[in-house]
């Protein structure tokens, strides 16, 4: 097979593997559209290349785009097939550079060698150099490959529909021992606007920059880990307690938690513990909250107007607990048809729906009757997974979604209340789906939660390592001496080049060349040097013709770099034989 041949069998094995990788990016980032056209052009160009210098620029085409690739898709299955890629475009590399026909196993086997070499390098990099915002900041718009159903309207018919999927949302672990409690509330989105048939989210929110890691000086603190799918909005899940640990979290004034990442990709970031109560526990009402269209839902303003006549808050929610527990509530994801009267219909008629439905009504009757109150829609509950390797999760899913209500109480702030809870009368199934506790999926479903606990660990190390994450372990190796930290950054890169240069000499890359140099200078103390367009074997026999003493000496080692130079040697075989090269040298040095 002639180099060109070899070069275009793995020019043409590494084109499907970028089209793959080109099919999960989000089109409505800048960057997805300059990667695409950089594959295609890849691929007209290997199809009319029929030069050594064509090939070397289709492979160096491939290398970028595998780069592109990496930048907008840092997952670690995205992340291992740019891997294999990568291999596959600087095997097909130094195809063109072998002067000897090296087949297609050993051209794969050096291409992960120098890849091996170059990585001390790159950690070192990745560690200290400043990190730069991420690349899909440049994201042009909104639409999209977004996966999580939440959105800022609160449609219960909608949710319904989320429920029953099981798409991935989240999942959760903690960086010390411990899990969070069971039936756990991670709230999203805050739904403030009432029409009296939907709840919207505020469009205007004045938001808050969070808390830095550690500013209060307890940087080991619990930490929740957490990587979100594709959603829509940049609000995420979170207890609605902890405090952000990273300069791209901020929290709005109603108590969502906004990541400043583009949302149309996988993302993650770290909450640090914290007692105290936030911010927006304290935020007074605003007339939103008691905003109510009036004379929509008679019969539950007449209600609510009843209970306005108690003297607290207090009383008045104890008074909706007790009429929702005295009536026929039933819990189903499949209410039969449509709620087309209202909550009125909803109420006092059908009396069956599914925690949109509760957490809408409660709301409603709150304001009707003078208490502050919203919706917030996040999820609830999760499974909780334990691989083999590695700390445990919590998995939450689609089917997790769930809705509840907020209400004000004076002098106490915003509490949760969960109406659906009061529900005594649910269908199995539903509960199993809302709850997430659904029956075991068999060998698959394990799998597939080590495969996602892998994932999570990537996550938290590659995505997780922010400027924030950065910063606190210079803090702890510096201190205060950042004067130093550009020393510090060039002797580390000069120790991480020595440690490659050791790697490849260890493979044997470039150890050929200097061997051979060594060797040429020891046949010149013996008087003889080569002739243009002569092989080494060949000089190694005129000097044994003038040497007869050294005969058997010369004649080995000629033998020794004939079989480094053309022979299909194994690593271990490469490296044996180079050994007796060396030895054979000295040898021969020695007796000069």
């Amino acid at each position: 097979m002639t180099r060109s041949r070899r070069f275009r069998r793995l020019a043409w094995g590494t084109m499907p593997m970028l089209a793959v990788q080109c099919l999960g990016l989000d089109w409505s980032m800048a960057l997805s559209w300059p990667t695409v056209a950089l594959v295609l052009i890849s691929a007209v160009k290997l199809l009319e290349s029929r030069r050594a210098a064509d090939h070397r620029l289709v492979a160096l085409l491939q290398l970028l785009a595998v780069g592109l690739l990496a930048a907008q898709m840092p997952g670690l299955l995205p992340s291992a097939l740019q891997l294999l890629t990568a291999l596959m475009a600087l095997a097909g590399l130094l195809a063109q550079e072998f002067d000897r026909l090296r087949p297609v196993r050993a051209l794969l086997l050096r291409s992960l060698q120098l890849v091996a070499a170059a990585l001390p390098l790159a950690l070192a990099l990745f560690v200290l150099l400043p990190r730069m915002g991420p690349l899909g900041a440049l994201d042009g718009g909104q639409a999209g490959l977004a996966t999580t159903g939440l959105a800022p309207d609160l449609d219960p018919q909608a949710i319904a529909q989320l429920v029953r999927g099981s798409a991935p949302a989240a999942r959760l672990s903690y960086g010390a021992e411990g899990m969070p409690p069971e039936h756990s509330y991670w709230r999203v989105l805050v739904h403030q606007q009432f029409d009296g048939r939907r709840w919207r989210r505020s469009s205007s929110l004045e938001h808050n920059v969070s808390a830095r890691f550690g500013s209060d000086g307890t940087p080991d603190r619990l930490f929740q880990w957490w990587t979100v799918e594709r959603s829509r909005s940049q609000a995420v899940p979170w207890d609605g307690r902890s405090r952000p640990a990273s300069e791209d979290l901020q929290q709005s004034p109603t108590g969502e938690l906004l990541l400043l990442k583009p949302q149309l990709q996988q993302r993650s970031y770290r909450l640090q513990q914290d007692d105290g109560r936030q911010a927006w526990q304290w935020r007074p009402p605003t007339p939103q909250d008691l905003s109510l269209p009036r004379g929509q839902q008679p019969r539950l303003e007449a209600m609510a107007d009843e209970w306005r006549q108690l003297p607290t808050d207090i009383a008045r929610v104890a008074a909706a607990e007790a009429w929702f527990r005295q009536q026929p509530f039933r819990y189903s994801l499949q209410p039969g048809q449509q709620v087309t009267a209202g909550l009125d219909g909803f109420l006092f008629d059908q009396q069956v729906g599914f925690c949109g439905h509760y957490a809408s009504a409660f709301s409603a009757l709150m304001r009707a009757s003078g208490v502050p109150a919203r919706v917030v829609s996040g999820y609830h509950g999760g499974r909780l997974v334990q691989p083999l390797s590695g700390p445990g999760y919590l998995d939450l899913r689609q089917s997790d979604a769930h809705a509840w209500s907020e209400i004000w109480l004076k002098g106490q702030g915003w509490h949760r209340v969960d109406p659906t809870r009061w529900i005594t009368n649910i269908d199995r199934t539903s509960q199993l789906a809302s709850t997430g506790v659904m029956p075991a999926g068999g060998v698959l479903a394990w799998l597939r939660w080590q495969w996602w606990g892998l994932d999570l660990a990537w996550t938290q190390w590659w995505l997780g390592f922010d400027r924030a994450s950065q910063t606190a372990l210079l803090q702890q190796l510096f201190g205060e001496q950042q004067a130093w930290l550009g020393s510090f950054v060039l002797l580390i890169a000069i120790l991480a080049v020595a440690l490659g240069v050791w790697l490849l000499r260890w493979f044997g890359i470039g150890v050929s060349c200097t061997s051979l140099q060594r060797s040429l200078k020891l046949l010149q103390q013996l008087g003889l040097e080569p002739l243009p367009g002569e092989s080494f074997a060949h000089l190694c026999h005129r000097a044994a013709v003038q040497h007869p003493e050294q005969a058997v000496l010369l004649q080995s080692i000629a033998d020794q770099q004939q079989r480094l130079t053309y022979a299909s040697l194994t690593a271990g075989e490469h490296r044996r034989v180079r050994r007796e090269w060396r030895r054979l040298r000295q040898l021969l040095a020695r007796s000069l």
